[in-house]
């Protein structure tokens, strides 16, 4: 069976929230971020990244997202994707002789800032740094585990990071895919409406986020703190960098010590 062609099992996505928006094209921003996803689940997208914030920069054209249908790439009359593991076990492993052009096909006139991406349990765990490494790059293309992961010759030959969503084990990856998506457009210039929120929230400086708090002034009993009353832009500062120090002291003792410099 020869190889698919490359724009076999792909497609665009683009929204059109409203029936006159059908009548008007959707910008294409030269330079503009996109996210390549390889799944065998490409109705899955683009799921929650075409509601809120990033489905409006979506509908903008600030950023792109394609999907790459694993099954067209399958071997044979069924298209098989898979096979049982070599030496025995329980479960299937996705071919690399299926994934490989895939990822050719996905990565056809990738830059070379364009990350190369499969979400595996394995793999690192998701982090900030890593959202503001991708959101610098052109864009990322992401493969979808399914089953029990991927023929590992197909990771090593084409220089595949793993990323994991958490210590769990999920049923594919898309979640995870979109989860990674979201966090990065986010970062995107023009996407959030105040540049700012994304320099204090959490992780940004190695700590949790502050508590946070609106109107009313009190509610069931509990008041806003004082600090946050009096105006006085100095203490509201300091009061947020203690609160953060102490959350994450309690809550993430890993994010501590590498905050006071006694992690990796």
């Amino acid at each position: 069976m020869t190889s698919p062609d490359r724009s076999h099992g792909r497609k665009a996505i683009r929204l059109s929230v409203k029936p006159r928006e059908l009548l008007t094209p959707v910008p294409d921003l030269a330079g503009a971020w996109e996210a390549r996803v390889i799944t065998l689940f490409p109705n899955a997208f683009p799921g929650v990244l075409g509601e809120s914030l990033t489905g409006k920069a979506l509908q903008d054209g600030r950023w792109r997202l394609e999907t790459f249908d694993l099954r067209e790439f399958g071997i044979g009359k069924h298209r098989n994707v898979d096979d049982t593991p070599a030496g025995g076990g329980a479960g299937m492993v996705l071919r690399p002789d299926v994934v490989g052009p895939a990822i050719e096909s996905a990565m056809t006139g990738a830059t070379r800032n364009w990350p190369l991406l499969c979400l595996s349990p394995r793999g690192a765990p998701m982090t900030q740094a890593l959202m503001q490494r991708l959101a610098r790059a052109d864009g990322v293309t992401l493969i979808c585990g399914r089953f029990e992961g991927f023929d590992e010759r197909v990771l090593e030959h084409y220089g595949v990071e793993e990323i994991s969503l958490g210590d769990f084990v999920m049923t594919g990856g898309e979640i995870a895919a979109q989860a990674l998506i979201d966090a990065t457009v986010r970062l995107l210039p023009g996407v959030l409406g105040n540049a700012a929120s994304t320099e204090e929230e959490s992780f940004s400086a190695g700590l949790l986020e502050h508590p946070q708090y609106t109107r009313p002034a009190e509610w069931q009993g509990r008041a806003i703190p004082d600090v946050l009353m009096s105006g006085h832009h100095g203490e509201i500062e300091r009061w947020r960098r203690e609160q953060s120090e102490k959350l994450t002291r309690d809550r993430r003792p890993d994010l501590w010590a590498r905050y006071k410099g006694g992690g990796d």
